[in-house]
């Protein structure tokens, strides 16, 4: 069984999204748990519209893992690393990492299935196998996939202390003064729009962003940036927070996005570029690298000859 207790921050939210945020799972993951009758609120039953309080105890009983909203999908891979415990893939932007609602296949889960004919980690088999961490559809870059328990409970751990070393790309709209500077503020969800993430929300969870400036452009800079903490949208908001935008970023970006508009860029200018983590079976530290994507390369390519 899982227990949650809410927060200040969690207020208002309704069951089922309270839920898919703090037990990191789909939405209709969590409906589908609440339907099941497998969620109570404080020792009661409640519907996916109760709307959560202050001290509420949500406990979850989870059913057997079964690997059930996930087909296997014969589509491509860029597999960076592969052994017996994980296997290091490069998502290309506009890939969802698993089904969900609107969603349900042709995703980088659908493919791992069909590579690793479902030999991959239970831990989130109902709704993500294998998944141990996550990076949004328009973003592109590395991530590492678990294939048994004992490897998604190591990496796991090691993204719960900070330890894992995961290094971003991005382009961001105009000029920056600083070489290097960091964004200490927490986030949690946008109270006004609960799609959103808010940089220094009240009762927002830690979170750190290193940013070093790495080459100027006229009316644009390429950052490179360290995440301390990974949380959901944690470079794009803290960026926002600080009076910056990803280009072609479609949440927290400009509304007037003039480079991504005239070269027909449908998704933020960021990249997943370097990991690192303790392998989970040798014990040794291991780094992977990925090259920008095309497109991306491509607008530097451009903004270099202006």
């Amino acid at each position: 069984m899982l227990i949650f207790v809410a927060e200040k921050e969690d207020i208002g939210a309704r069951l089922d999204v309270f839920l898919s945020e703090k037990g990191d799972i789909t939405r209709s993951g969590a409906q589908k748990l609440l339907e099941e009758g497998n969620v109570c609120v404080n020792g009661n039953k409640e519907t996916k519209k109760y709307k959560i309080k202050d001290k509420d105890e949500v406990q979850v009983i989870l059913p057997e893992p079964r690997v059930v909203d996930a087909i296997p999908q014969d589509i491509p891979l860029d597999i960076v690393y592969e052994d017996e415990h994980i296997i290091v893939v490069n998502k290309p932007q506009g890939m969802v990492v698993h089904p969900a609602a609107g969603n349900p296949d042709g995703t980088l889960v659908n493919a791992l299935m069909f590579h690793t004919k479902g030999k991959l980690s239970a831990i989130n088999g109902v709704i993500r196998p294998g998944i141990v961490h996550r990076i949004d559809k328009d973003t592109s870059g590395i991530l590492v996939v678990a294939k048994n328990d004992s490897a998604h409970l190591s990496l796991s751990e090691q993204i719960k202390d900070h330890s894992m070393t995961r290094e971003y790309y991005c382009l961001v709209v105009g000029g920056v003064k600083e070489d290097e500077f960091t964004v200490d503020k927490p986030i949690g969800r946008d109270p006004k729009d609960r799609k959103k993430m808010l940089a220094g929300a009240k009762g927002g969870r830690e979170a750190v962003t290193h940013f070093f400036v790495e080459k100027r452009y006229t009316g644009y800079t390429l950052l490179k940036c360290i995440l301390e903490t990974g949380r959901t949208h944690q470079i794009r908001a803290h960026l926002k927070s600080v009076g910056k935008a990803i280009v072609g970023d479609p949440v927290y970006g400009l509304k007037k996005d003039r480079l991504a508009e005239q070269n027909n860029i449908f998704g933020q200018l960021l990249h997943a570029k370097k990991l690192g983590f303790i392998h989970p079976a040798s014990n040794e530290y291991v780094e992977f690298n990925s090259q920008l994507p095309q497109e991306f390369m491509c607008i530097l390519h451009k903004l270099e000859r202006e």
